[in-house]
């Protein structure tokens, strides 16, 4: 059955997924408009709902703001534009004039519709893409701008992409904000009348949003209602429009940079959007998180069937007071745990002593590694583990010999002060020359040194945003920047397969889909208090699965929050996701060294499941109660069950807890008290999960399926 069709009478382009439906049409006056989004239909069923175009009911009004699949600035259009032309005349507009279509249906499985245009007066063409597979419920889209002309065109605002939604009785959006140290915040509040925009102005990502939304009608829950969920694959400056209309519409917009920006368009050029991919479930939020989970592992990350190891890290334990002896000290009690990653953090190189110097000069410190970083990195490898370094390629401190021989390669404004933060200025990685010398000392490095693994972060935002003396260089700076990011890592790992990456930024200040089809996991904060964890956690999950999530176990009192928390409480939220310790392992007792090694080592009975399975949130981190995440084979063989209780809570009922994604009519047997439970049971019923008393408890219970020969 093709995934893409056309109805020859009404022109509804219907693209089909395993569960649901997208439809479209061009209209009578040529503009692309929304038919439908949600549970599956028939060709026949879409074909009734395309409505004929309806002429404004009055002379106030015009075309409706919401139900074009690209608005346009241009007529009477009066809502948010997906897209906004600026032509050499100053003028402005675009009209739709259809060119042609094609379906390419050449890679298995995935089929790939293309809509062309043109605008009707001046020589700029627009193809909408929509991709559909047969394994997934996501529809990815994107947009390709062509200047045909003799003359520059100015794309004021380019979105991948717009979503409209069936008319509802109410609606909610969900989200998350944040700050360092206090990402990924779940919030869902009801949509407001008017324009809601989520944006970046920072050059990244950011800690303070992230670029996917879900919309409901205010009733969905983790277990059931319908929900409509976008997510924007983009590493830079971005921004989403939410609209509801007064009329009882909603639906939005998104793309690529903020306001004041904008993307030039030479004589024959051609822009290309990030994608920006759109799911629809009637399970409620649970359903839309696993759906975009799946996605992930199995369409964006290139190696997400592996199983990431246990991973140490040194920062915690040495900050900038890095050097041979010490590194394998720490390395060899890793080891003794059972850790099977060793990452040295900053200050390993240059004259990095602080974070006032060193940073662009990356060469081994001679006075702390006098032969380089290959002895220590053999050493680890004899130990039986990999080894990673920390890296930082895209900033530089004044006090380097980088910036003293090239000043002109970071970002600023001639004239302007170069603000600096964390005592750091950022390279202008939109040159060419800057992402070619990034590629080639990240190429030695990871050679000369037997490097596996690279820590790639980035401590600060944009400022003073200039590239003088390119022309139309401050504005092709926003897209420029990340595409040869994007290219630099590329690069490295086409050159190096066998290395893996995590993306950080200051924490999650850099996580989104464009970053992680190309990286392999993501460092999901700096802070590492596993209370407040919980919660950053949540809201992580809704679009990013744990197979990504970088977790550490660290030291108390934790160095932000001073709160002391059990060492098992601390074990049991960072295996939630890729386990990493980052104490000082120097200071730990034989007694936790012994713990800890037990732990990893019951981590590494069930990290197939947090790594592949499927994941279910159970109650509210933030509640007075029991709340827990709970991860289940697909073929309903087994399951894990993290349970916590966050917090003093005396006296608090012991309230079993419902699981989900068990196959009715079986048994499990917990693993390790050898208790055997009913699934129905557990699903429907509950199960008291025993919590220890005490503050800040927590347990690990992991279920396997009794054989049916054994009951």
């Amino acid at each position: 059955m093709p995934l893409i069709t056309r109805s020859p009478d009404t022109g509804v382009w219907l693209l089909t997924t395993p569960r649901t439906s997208y439809a479209l049409r061009i209209d009578e006056t040529g503009a692309p408009c929304h038919v439908a989004w949600g549970p599956r239909l028939t060709p026949g069923e879409a074909d009734a709902l395309a409505a004929p175009f309806a002429e404004p009911s009055n002379s106030f009004e015009g075309r409706p703001a919401v139900g074009e699949e690209l608005p346009v600035d241009g007529g009477t259009r009066y809502g948010p534009p997906s897209l906004q032309v600026r032509y050499a005349d100053g003028s402005r507009a675009f009209e739709w004039e259809p060119a042609g279509h094609r379906v390419d249906d050449s890679v298995p499985a995935c089929e790939e519709l293309v809509l062309e245009f043109r605008d009707r007066v001046v020589p700029l063409s627009v193809a909408l893409h929509y991709r559909v597979r047969a394994d997934t419920d996501v529809i990815e889209r994107w947009t390709v701008l062509r200047n045909d002309g003799d003359e520059r065109v100015d794309l004021l605002r380019a979105d991948s992409a717009a979503w409209t939604l069936p008319p509802l009785a109410d609606y909610r959006l969900s989200h998350v904000t944040g700050q360092w140290s206090a990402e990924t915040r779940l919030h869902r509040e009801r949509l407001p009348y008017g324009e809601t925009v989520l944006t970046s102005r920072r050059g990244i990502t950011s800690h303070q949003a992230n670029p996917w939304t879900m919309l409901d009608d205010g009733t969905a829950d983790e277990d059931r209602g319908r929900v409509w969920s976008t997510a924007l694959a983009w590493s830079g400056s971005w921004r989403i429009t939410v609209q509801r209309t007064p009329d009882g519409r909603a639906g939005l917009t998104g793309g690529v940079g903020h306001e004041g920006t904008r993307v030039p368009l030479a004589p024959g050029e051609e822009f290309t959007t990030p994608v920006a991919a759109g799911l629809f479930t009637d399970g409620g939020f649970g359903a839309a998180s696993r759906a975009w989970h799946a996605y992930v592992r199995t369409h964006v990350l290139r190696h997400a069937d592996e199983t990431a190891p246990v991973l140490y890290n040194s920062w915690e334990a040495t900050g900038f007071d890095v050097d041979e002896a010490s590194q394998l000290a720490l390395a060899e009690r890793a080891a003794r745990l059972g850790v099977e990653l060793y990452v040295v953090d900053d200050g390993w190189f240059g004259a990095r002593r602080s974070d006032r110097a060193g940073l662009g000069d990356w060469t081994p410190a001679p006075d702390r590694f006098p032969d380089g970083l290959r002895p220590l990195s053999d050493a680890v490898h004899r130990l039986g583990m990999r080894f990673g370094v920390w890296v930082e390629p895209e900033m530089v401190n004044p006090d380097s010999d980088l910036y003293r021989a090239h000043p002109d390669w970071v970002l600023h404004l001639p004239g302007r002060p170069r603000s600096e933060l964390r005592n750091q200025l950022v390279l202008n990685f939109a040159r060419q020359d800057v992402a070619d010398w990034a590629f080639g000392w990240l190429t030695r490095l990871v050679a000369e040194h037997r490097v596996d693994f690279l820590k790639w972060d980035m401590n600060r935002v944009f400022g003073e945003s200039g590239w003088p003396g390119q022309e139309d260089g401050n504005d092709r700076l926003w897209t420029r920047y990340v595409h040869h990011l994007y290219g630099v890592l590329d690069r490295l790992r086409a050159a190096r397969p066998e290395l893996r990456i995590e993306t950080c930024s200051g924490g999650g200040g850099r996580v989104d889909l464009g970053i992680l089809a190309r990286t392999d996991q993501a460092w999901t904060s700096d802070n590492t208090d596993a209370v407040d964890r919980l919660g950053i956690q949540q809201g992580f999950s809704q679009v990013y699965p744990a197979r990504v999530m970088s977790a550490w176990v660290t030291d108390v009192p934790n160095q932000l929050t001073r709160l002391s928390v059990p060492l098992s409480f601390r074990f049991h939220v960072a295996m939630a996701g890729l386990l990493g310790i980052g104490g000082d392992l120097t200071l730990w007792s034989e007694e936790e060294l012994a713990e800890a090694a037990g732990l990893v080592a019951r981590y590494k009975e069930i990290r197939h499941l947090v790594q592949h399975g499927d994941q279910y949130r159970i109650g509210d981190p933030y509640g007075d109660g029991t709340s827990a995440v709970q991860y289940a084979a697909p073929d309903g063989s087994e399951a894990v069950v993290l349970a916590f209780r966050a917090g003093p809570r005396h006296g608090a009922p012991r309230v079993p807890l419902r699981l989900r994604g068990l196959p009715p009519g079986v048994r499990f047997r917990d693993t390790a008290t050898g208790a055997v439970h009913h699934a129905t049971v557990l699903t429907e019923y509950g199960l008291d999960v025993g919590l220890p008393s005490g503050d800040w408890a927590s347990v690990l219970i992991h279920l396997e399926r009794v054989p049916e020969t054994t009951r």
